[in-house]
């Protein structure tokens, strides 16, 4: 047995979260591959959540149906997972509460009630897991009481006590063969890191140059502004939580002018604010990067639940007539480079930047290399004015030298009306308005002309192409790597917009394409066809919250196949 599906499920406000954290580090201590993710309700207390986690000798990145172990901590969690529980999921947990014959028996709260406190119970099934795989004892309780160092002895004895006596039972459960469980053990432990997508994109930010971030909490672009708010002193950040979204916008803008280089943290509603905001660095050809972690809309929708639904949102958000560009990274090291990127060329180009995530990418957890810094430089574009300076200089490439105030002797005018080349308001409407507008509509082939090139996964000499974008691709690698089909392949998009220019001929040298998108109509695959003219005959689309499993695309790519 080369991996195993292991999922928690419980209440919120019971600790599931905690005892993801615990295994995951558990797991890569031993040096195994891991990948966890969570669904969760928009709700503090009850409901139910869950979180899966891959474990296996190999690299694992992607969201799978099948379960194998099940440790529910309510009843309700079967009817949750109904559609992934299988006849051969091993199901744990306290027989009486759960009401299932087929649960094998292991009353946590009760064990934990006996050694001092119900509390104890995610200690408990910590301790369980580890021995049903065989961890090394001593590591398990060692680590235990290093994540309680900061409680009192008694709450660190406690819970180690607690996960010694869920290591006997799970220990037990093996050797007498009520469970079998053959797993593979690791050769060596890799030089990986956990990050998570919205650690990625942070750490990507920072690495951008990134020195102040601004937000209004909004699920679940928050996971982002709290990993750069974790960073802040270490990497000398201003972090301001605003007091909307249009503060957190205009702050950025502000931020821009004067030099600085901010990044904004929201989600789809939270976004719809900025919409002036994004129209106010349009004309003043401000910088600007923005996060959007999506969620299913319209308005509050499911808040907590992932969607790509707001493509159309991004790529058509402010009035008037801008360039832009929108990265939709589908993993971690892309997440990195590109929140890096998002810096560089908005500053370059003075532009806003988007980068496009989604719950499931911000708040998954990925067994990562670390990240190549070689490949990292921070790109300033910032000029030292002199008295002739002109903000908004007429050039060939439509770009003009960017000055900020205080830095050389020139006088730094920027106006949300339209102006002259001074920033000064004009109405000249034949004259130089026309010429603005014509110097930053320059800017769309600009930005084009270095956006990145879509990746293939798989035959270079393909038939059938996936084409996909954002944070489906590690499902849709799985899938064809399972399917061993030497005419299929991905072609995967980072960037959204604008399209690279080679995008027309890698869709026509296929026989057979296939959209595949965690919306309701295809945004992508319409925005091809807007650019391109070419249409896809066969769409996979999900949007009811969930991302997809490695087996539905199996099974869809099958039947069109």
């Amino acid at each position: 047995m080369n991996e195993l599906s292991i999922v928690l499920a419980g209440e919120a406000g019971q600790g599931i979260n905690s005892v993801e954290t615990v295994l995951v580090a558990l797991f890569k201590k031993t040096g195994y591959h891991v990948y966890s993710t969570k669904e969760y309700m928009s709700r503090v207390r009850g409901g139910i959540n869950s979180i899966s986690i891959r474990v296996s000798c190999d690299e694992v990145k992607a969201h799978v149906k099948r379960i194998d172990i099940l440790i529910p901590f309510e009843k309700a969690a079967f009817s949750h997972l109904k559609e992934r529980i299988s006849d051969e999921t091993i199901i744990i947990g306290d027989k009486k509460k759960l009401e299932n014959d087929k649960v094998i028996n292991v009353p946590f709260q009760e064990i934990a009630t006996e050694i001092g406190n119900k509390l104890y119970a995610n200690s408990v099934a910590v301790g369980v897991v580890s021995g049903l795989m065989d961890l090394k004892r001593n590591e398990v309780l060692n680590y235990i009481k290093e994540i309680f160092a900061k409680k009192d002895d008694e709450k660190i004895e406690k819970n180690a006590e607690a996960a010694d006596k869920g290591y006997e039972i799970g220990s037990n459960l093996v050797s007498e063969k009520t469970i079998t469980l053959e797993l593979c053990k690791p050769d060596a432990k890799p030089d990986n890191i956990m990050v998570s997508g919205a650690d990625a994109i942070a750490l990507g930010a920072i690495a951008g140059g990134c020195d102040c971030a601004f937000a209004y909490p909004m699920s679940p672009s928050t996971s982002v502004f709290t990993a750069m708010a974790t960073y802040s002193h270490e990497a000398g950040i201003l972090v301001e939580q605003t007091e909307d979204e249009i503060a957190a916008v205009n702050m950025a803008v502000a931020g821009w002018y004067a030099g600085a280089r901010p990044i904004v943290s929201t989600s789809g509603g939270g976004f719809a604010l900025m919409t002036e905001g994004m129209s106010l660095a349009g004309i003043t050809e401000s910088p600007l990067v923005i996060h959007i972690a999506q969620r299913p809309g319209p308005a509050t929708g499911i808040p907590t639940r992932t969607e790509q639904g707001d493509l159309n949102l991004a790529l058509y958000t402010g009035h008037g007539v801008f360039a832009r560009a929108i990265y939709a990274p589908g993993t971690t090291q892309q997440a990195f480079e590109l929140a890096c990127r998002a810096f560089n060329h908005a500053d370059q180009y003075q532009i806003p930047v988007i980068i496009l995530t989604d719950q499931y990418f911000v708040d998954t957890n990925y067994d990562t290399p670390e990240f190549d810094l070689d490949k990292i430089k921070i790109e300033k574009h910032i000029v030292k004015t002199d008295d002739d300076y002109l903000r908004y200089k007429i050039t060939d490439s439509g770009v003009s030298p960017r000055g900020i105030p205080g830095f050389g002797t020139g006088f730094v005018c920027s106006d949300s009306d339209e102006h002259d080349e001074n920033g000064r308001i004009t109405e000249d409407l034949d004259g130089i308005s026309m010429a603005m507008k014509n110097k930053r509509f320059k800017k769309f082939e600009l930005v084009k002309e270095n956006s990145c090139r879509p990746e293939i996964y798989g035959p270079e000499n393909y038939e059938n192409l996936i084409v996909a974008w954002g944070s489906t691709y590690n499902m849709i690698a799985e899938a064809i790597d399972k399917m061993n089909d030497s005419k299929t392949a991905m072609l995967h998009f980072s960037q959204v917009y604008p399209l690279h220019k080679d995008t027309e001929s890698l869709l026509k040298k296929a026989k057979k394409l296939i959209l595949v998108e965690n919306n309701q109509t295809g945004q992508f695959g319409d925005l091809i066809k807007l650019e391109t003219g070419i249409s896809f005959d066969h769409k996979t689309l999900k949007y009811n919250g969930l991302m997809f499993t490695v087996e539905e695309l199996m099974d869809s790519i099958k039947e069109v196949l």
